[in-house]
């Protein structure tokens, strides 16, 4: 057998595009349906939906990270906030959870305990937290999708491409940032 590859870039790659997926789909809702109630939830709404992508991530960075020195951004108000400044928030905790990610590697491929993961039901090697991080949006994004179609609204196809076309996607992304 060889030597080990190292797998730290394509760890953060993969939560690169899954990071500027979820940016994607948040940008390109439109916006008839930002207020608008999840159908079957009704105090839930597509902005309530879209910030809780922020949100879990801050919460996690949060009881991660903090104690070991990450920076945690701070919440963002699931309703008021705008798309433009929760677009600017993906960012920021899109960075941090790409930190924690670097942070595992760098610790040998675990994210070292804290004492505030009283809930333990995540293993914390590098593999398994991205995994989780990206399972959870990928669930969230489905969920706008399902949501929209209930309420006659069903995106279009150079959005919902984006859901599953990474390499094209990511690709004209780059280019266009």
């Amino acid at each position: 057998m060889g030597p080990i590859p190292d797998l730290g870039p394509t760890v953060l790659a993969a939560w690169r595009t899954n990071s500027l997926v979820t940016a994607h789909l948040v940008e390109q809702l439109p916006a008839v349906l930002w207020d608008a109630s999840i159908p079957g939830i009704p105090r839930r709404t597509f902005r309530s939906i879209a910030a809780h992508f922020h949100n879990a991530r801050s919460r996690w960075l949060r009881t991660l990270g903090h104690e070991h020195g990450l920076a945690v951004p701070p919440l963002v108000d699931f309703r008021r906030v705008t798309r433009r400044s929760l677009l600017s928030a993906l960012k920021r905790s899109g960075r941090g959870i790409e930190e924690l990610l670097e942070f595992g590697i760098a610790a040998g491929g675990e994210v070292p305990a804290s004492k505030a993961y009283v809930w333990r039901n995540l293993p914390l090697d590098v593999g398994h937290v991205l995994a989780y991080f990206v399972a959870h949006e990928g669930h969230h994004r489905g969920q706008i999708v399902m949501a929209a179609r209930q309420l006659g609204h069903r995106l279009p196809p150079e959005v919902t491409d984006g859901l599953w076309q990474w390499t094209a996607c990511v690709r004209e992304w780059q280019r266009a940032r």
